[in-house]
């Protein structure tokens, strides 16, 4: 009796520990922003005016499972360099509890089924959007890293595709108000992964990562750079009023939004210290929920 219960336990415990992996593959916390993004964006699209929570659910299972697939390829492609930085190396894949081939086994069988789902469930130029963003997630962004720092606009596009996806999901079509909710995610993707780069510049620097724009590390051009893109993000913010996407309320909350990023960029050029390049940091983990919450709660039906 109580061995079946000491094995009992174990398998308990074993299966415990494999859907934690899983979870850590994906990067559960990551890919749940990223869906969200898609989810609000979709949400957005004129032609959505219902909430059906049965598609909601459907989109962001999809949106998972596609993201999951990303960061499990990023994974098993970067098991090497994972495990010389001290926020990676307990990944599965860089600790070794994970062989590579099982990661890249995950990363098919989740991709085709979310792709798929997309294309079933919503439509084909979700679908294909979707593929796109998963592979140029995974193998161009990816490798490129090691490379150039042109890695980090390269990797804008994956970062911001999800909007444009959700907004094609509902709508059924590439119009103005996905470009501009993919361009304002695009844009606000430059002060929080550089100010992230600069926090982690050494643990990146150890692994070969070449992600600020200047190679010489944390810069007064690094933080002029995220100067220059939160500025850009005031036009941009402007731009959902302008079409009628959202009212006025929505268009000032993003207003203040884009001139606090801004504040912090400028204080990041002026202090030049990681304790400046963090208050960036969460200054925009906190930015992107507020205006996409904003824009969705401001939005005015059937423009």
């Amino acid at each position: 009796m109580t061995k079946t219960i000491d094995t009992s336990t174990s398998v308990s415990f074993a299966l415990v520990a494999k859907v934690k992996d899983y979870f850590q593959l994906m990067k559960f916390t990551l890919s749940f922003t990223v869906v969200f993004s898609c989810v609000i964006c979709y949400l957005m699209a004129p032609k959505v005016v219902v909430y059906n929570w049965g598609m909601i659910v459907l989109l962001f299972v999809a949106g998972l499972l596609i993201t999951g697939s990303a960061n499990a390829i990023n994974q098993a492609v970067e098991k090497d360099t994972d495990a010389l930085m001290k926020r990676t190396l307990k990944r599965p894949v860089a600790s070794g509890r994970m062989r590579a081939e099982e990661a890249y086994i995950f990363a098919f069988i989740s991709g085709v089924i979310g792709v798929a789902m997309m294309w079933y469930f919503f439509n084909l130029s979700s679908a294909l959007l979707s593929a796109f963003s998963l592979f140029l997630y995974a193998f161009i962004y990816t490798p490129l890293k090691k490379v150039n720092s042109i890695a980090v606009l390269i990797g804008g596009f994956p970062g911001a595709l999800p909007c444009l996806i959700g907004w094609v999901a509902g709508q059924d079509a590439f119009t103005a108000g996905g470009w501009v909710l993919f361009t304002i995610q695009f844009l606000w993707q430059f002060p929080h992964f550089w100010a992230i780069a600069w926090v982690a510049h050494n643990d990146y620097s150890k692994a070969g990562f070449k992600l600020l724009p200047n190679e010489k590390g944390p810069t007064k051009y690094t933080a002029l750079q995220t100067i220059m893109y939160s500025v850009l993000m005031i036009p941009v913010g402007l731009l959902p009023a302008y079409l009628n996407m959202s009212g006025q309320v929505s268009m000032w909350i993003l207003l203040a939004c884009n001139l606090f990023m801004v504040f912090q960029s400028v204080r990041l050029y002026r202090e030049m210290t990681v304790k400046a390049a963090r208050r960036v940091m969460f200054s925009s983990y906190i930015y992107l929920p507020i205006v996409l919450f904003a824009l969705l709660a401001d939005k005015i039906p059937g423009a």
